[in-house]
């Protein structure tokens, strides 16, 4: 059986090894994915300045009282959908998908599927 612990370092590792690829600009920046049991975020980052250009999460107050749930898929479509309207708000269309170490399937894949609903392209 596979700890907890473990499953952490090995996500860390595929997290560093796709983070060696995976390099947001300032004409194409990053979208970056965290998914806790209960909450997930997304970012979008300029890795060559080193700053958070967009934020959204399950905790934003244009999200808080409207989810009823939100450590689900639904949840996680809404924060896609949100993200992609607050980056195109600030200019930003393309953007490279960093999904640190998750399985493309699920919460990930939903905000995934919202921000390109919502209109990013990656």
């Amino acid at each position: 059986m596979i700890s907890k612990t473990d499953r952490r370092k090995e996500r860390a590792k595929r997290q560093l090894r796709v983070r060696k690829k995976v390099f947001g600009t300032a004409q194409r920046p990053r979208l970056n994915v965290f998914r806790s049991l209960s909450h997930i975020y997304a970012q979008i980052i300029d890795d060559e300045q080193g700053h958070t250009l967009v934020a959204a999460s399950t905790l934003s107050p244009e999200l808080k009282g409207k989810l009823e749930q939100t450590g689900n898929v639904a949840a996680a479509r809404q924060v896609g959908l949100l993200i992609a309207e607050k980056a195109r708000a600030k200019g930003i269309t393309k953007v490279v998908f960093d999904r640190a170490g998750y399985l493309y399937h699920g919460r990930v894949k939903a905000l995934a599927d919202g921000a390109r609903e919502g209109g990013l392209e990656f």
